[in-house]
């Protein structure tokens, strides 16, 4: 069985693809984030980095240094600036990518929060999910719940 999944800019320069499942998704309330989504929260969904293809295009790279003082790689369109994917020093083995460029979001369901300490007042949690007030130590249990929430949709298939 081949995995992929496939996305892009809004503008269509940029085309990329993700041959991997996903390792999870979850919402960041951090304030870098708010900024950057131009919202109350940004997704992410970590992949192998090495299993992000680009199609077409070129992205542009800028360098940000995250709350925790190390450095994000974060890829972008040139030309209409999405935002596709952030690459952090803290772990070369993974990419992050900013699910809502997908082509098929319908599936997004993200496990947990992170930063929730700086989250909108408006922004309701579900304390079933997996919540942190800053960024989490250790991102283990993101992945297992989101593994885990993968294979219970296989079962009902």
């Amino acid at each position: 069985m081949s995995i992929s999944y496939t996305g892009g800019c809004q503008c269509g320069q940029i085309r990329y693809e993700i041959r991997a499942i996903p390792l999870t998704l979850y919402a960041c309330h951090c304030t870098e984030c708010q900024k950057q989504s131009s919202s109350a929260f940004g997704m992410s969904m970590p992949v192998p980095r090495d299993a992000v293809i680009i199609l077409k295009g070129k992205p542009k790279q800028w360098k940000r240094i995250s709350h925790s003082g190390r450095e994000v790689n974060c890829f972008f369109c040139g030309e209409c600036g999405t935002r596709l994917f952030h690459n952090p020093e803290r772990n070369p083995k993974i990419s992050n990518i900013k699910p809502g460029t997908l082509d098929d979001t319908s599936w997004l369901k993200p496990v947990g929060h992170t930063w929730t300490k700086s989250a909108q007042k408006w922004v309701i949690l579900n304390d079933g999910m997996l919540n942190y007030k800053k960024q989490p130590h250790n991102f283990n249990p993101l992945f297992e719940q989101f593994k885990a929430e993968e294979q219970s949709k296989i079962n009902k298939q």
